[in-house]
């Protein structure tokens, strides 16, 4: 499909070191972590789309907004990345993608590892859905999601699933390992990789706080502060 590189590699590879879309193990678990309104939702629907184009199916969990608003954000984004790429047949490629995602919500109250296999195993006891990677935003993160999130990851393991999460950072925490410590706690281990959003002036950085190059922020990407799509670090471009 995109022949001229966005397949090619994974968005995040340069921070990671693996550029294959096999950045997440079989039963891995990736986090992408940043304070409200920096483009936590942004960086989980490119990475949604970049397995799309890799012919993977994808199940979008989102606990915040309902299925149509999901809907016309994998839109703009996938807009937006057509244009960088100058896709000529946009529209066809979109619609090629669409039976390969499946938008599911969730009330953040009425979330639970047990219906959301309830519900998982009745799409693939039908075979209308079966996913690959599991894109789940607006969990929130506290003490009482340890038990559900390492239920979360057996059953992400017992499906030979993937499953990336965003994770709020509180505007009045500090947004670096001790972060982590302070955000995740006690589930820090149940995550292969962890991504953190930083702004930092103008420019909005991607740093790989776990699974990642040391220090990645010099070494990586960052966000388009117009389009939120993954771009190389002004940083790099002027070293």
């Amino acid at each position: 499909m995109l022949e001229n590189g966005f397949i090619l590699r994974h968005p995040l590879g340069k921070l990671t070191g693996c550029e294959s879309e096999e950045i997440l193990p079989e039963g891995g678990f990736g986090a992408v972590m940043a304070r409200a309104g920096v483009g936590k939702t942004a960086l989980l629907i490119q990475l949604a789309i970049h397995s799309l184009l890799c012919n993977k199916n994808v199940l979008h969990m989102s606990l915040n907004d309902p299925v149509k608003k999901v809907g016309l954000w994998y839109k703009e984004v996938y807009r937006n990345i057509a244009s960088q790429y100058s896709i000529a047949d946009q529209e066809q490629i979109f619609e090629n993608m669409l039976p390969h995602r499946f938008i599911m919500t969730f009330e953040v109250e009425g979330f639970s590892v047990p219906k959301l296999e309830e519900r998982l195993t009745d799409l693939m006891e039908q075979n209308i859905f079966r996913p690959h990677v599991i894109f789940i935003d607006g969990l929130p993160f506290d003490e009482s999601q340890i038990e559900p999130l390492s239920d979360l990851k057996a059953f992400v393991k017992n499906h030979s699933l993937k499953a990336w999460l965003t994770v709020r950072i509180h505007r009045d925490e500090k947004p670096d390992l001790d972060c982590i410590q302070a955000q995740l706690n006690s589930v820090e281990d149940l995550f292969e990789t962890i991504i953190l959003i930083q702004p930092e002036g103008k420019e909005i950085y991607l740093k790989a706080l776990k699974g990642g190059k040391p220090d990645s922020v010099a070494t990586g990407l960052s966000l388009d502060p117009t389009t939120m799509l993954i771009k190389e670090s002004d940083w790099i471009k002027r070293t």
